[in-house]
């Protein structure tokens, strides 16, 4: 290994923080854009019904990832030190699970075809059990790099491996793979990525199955295990359930419309949240102080997701044809009723840094329970009703899970509903508003290129919203300015 654990008193500490940092979240945008710019391009030339089959073989993929050993690699980045026979242990462990992963996914994938009605769900499944194999190879190096605070190497392979798969996934939906596109190019990604990783970090792959002492190790990986099969079942339920009752098709449909409407609160909140966890932790003794920062960031980041959410919610025909395709529009109303939903599901995901940070994890354990079985019954009865149902199932179930959220984490930091109420009615109104404002607009235009109508849609929807926000809300909008322009708020 050609990497060592970094040491907080060494004098570069904080500049290999700092180093870590600019890496981490460099490579992670460029990465992303590479990825998302390939995945819009695919979106339009392969059809729904691809989608609809690679969602069916997602909800099999992520329950089984979820076994795949990650917290082990989590126990290794915390202990205190390192050495060589336990990371040879560690990689022991994971090619033994990740193999017997593989091959119960060989052996499920016919019954999930069945499940689905669905034959080629089981071919698909086989190839990706290959994922499984390649996961050793990323998660130990990546615990050494981790503790070592180099993500520079991490963050190069993470580019290669990126544009690796964009390559892979245009070419299949050029070359008519159809829905092998979707299986192959994140399959390159995952081994060349692993294969980066070991080249990066030196890594011997050589694996010890003498498991005398991981007893600590264990347990702690699977202490993570509990929360996380709740939010499983919680978020792979409408698939799962859609999936044997809805054609390709329609799945396809409802799978990229969420995927479309979550994109906010799925890549922008999980790194506030990383960063909300230390500050929330450090007033952990102050939960007046804790209520009033949180009440601050939910009035703030309302104010910056609910006019993405009504705005998508009002221009979702112009909109899923400029980014998709005209063979997409049918999931334009999905949109609109799904955006509805999501400044519940941004508000709801805010409050499990604030119950962790206050040392009861637990809190987290019991929403998810409740939401684990809230949204699964929701996706019953919705499902009766088509795509549209589980649509519509997610906007009636998801704000009754908030309003429990806020009942068992709020109580911890003395947080009431009418806290949470007026700290998301500035938002709230104001978006409303400014969508009444599209409406009328886009309903007075004449016919136009979609494009062109949704760029006089979010010109008009800005101006409104930023209008309206200085005319009623003033000293929110300067709240607002300034967390944009990173100023301090006067001394009070």
């Amino acid at each position: 290994m050609g990497l060592q654990d970094a040491d907080m008193n060494d004098a570069g500490f904080g500049a290999r923080i700092r180093s870590a940092v600019f890496w981490r979240s460099g490579s992670q945008i460029v990465s992303q854009i590479v990825s998302w710019t390939a995945t819009l391009a695919v979106i339009r030339i392969l059809d729904p019904a691809d989608y609809g089959l690679f969602a069916m073989t997602q909800v099999i993929l992520n329950f089984m990832q979820f076994l795949n050993g990650y917290g082990l690699v989590s126990a290794l980045v915390q202990s205190e030190t390192i050495e060589s026979h336990k990371l040879r242990q560690a990689f022991g462990i994971m090619l033994l699970l990740n193999g017997a992963l593989a091959l119960i996914q060989l052996l499920i994938a016919p019954v999930a075809a069945s499940y689905y009605e669905q034959p080629m769900v089981a071919d698909l499944l086989r190839v990706q059990a290959l994922i499984y194999l390649a996961t050793p190879f990323i998660s130990i190096p990546e615990a050494i790099m981790g503790r070592s605070l180099d993500f520079k190497r991490p963050a190069i392979v993470n580019l290669i491996a990126a544009a690796a798969g964009a390559g892979v996934a245009i070419t299949g939906a050029l070359s008519g793979w159809g829905v092998w596109t979707l299986i192959f190019a994140p399959l390159t990604l995952f081994w060349v990525k692993g294969l980066g990783y070991v080249i990066a970090t030196r890594f011997l792959p050589v694996p010890s199955f003498d498991f005398r002492g991981t007893g600590a190790m264990v347990i702690f990986g699977a202490s993570l295990l509990g929360s996380q099969l709740l939010w499983l079942v919680q978020s792979q339920a409408d698939v799962f359930i859609g999936g044997r009752v809805l054609s390709p098709h329609e799945l396809g449909l409802y799978a990229e419309a969420l995927f479309l409407t979550q994109i906010f609160v799925s890549k922008f909140i999980p790194p506030l949240n990383e960063v909300a966890f230390p500050a929330y932790a450090r007033m952990q003794r102050e939960p007046d102080k804790i209520r009033w920062s949180f009440c601050k960031a939910i009035r703030l980041l309302m104010l910056l997701s609910c006019p993405i959410y009504f705005g998508m919610a009002v221009t979702a025909p112009a909109l899923v044809e400029t980014i998709f395709g005209t063979k997409w529009l049918p999931m334009a109303p999905l949109v609109s009723i799904l955006s509805l939903a999501m400044p519940f599901m941004t508000l709801q995901v805010m409050f499990a840094p604030v119950s962790n940070a206050l040392g009861r994890p637990g809190i987290t354990a019991r929403i998810s329970g409740v939401g684990a079985v809230l949204m699964p019954a929701a996706f019953l009865v919705g499902i009766q009703f088509g795509a549209a149902g589980l649509a519509w199932a997610w906007l009636c179930a998801f704000p009754v899970l908030t309003l429990v959220t806020i009942r068992l984490a709020g109580a911890s930091m003395n947080l009431r509903a009418n806290d949470v109420l007026q700290a998301t009615a500035p938002a709230v109104l104001i978006s409303a508003a400014m969508a009444v404002v599209v409406m009328l607009v886009e309903s007075a235009l004449p016919p136009l290129p979609a494009p062109i109508r949704l760029a006089i849609s979010v010109a008009v929807g800005g101006a409104a919203y930023a209008a309206i926000l200085l005319l009623f809300a003033r000293a929110t909008a300067n709240e607002l300015i300034n967390l944009i322009a990173r100023r301090a708020p006067a001394a009070a």
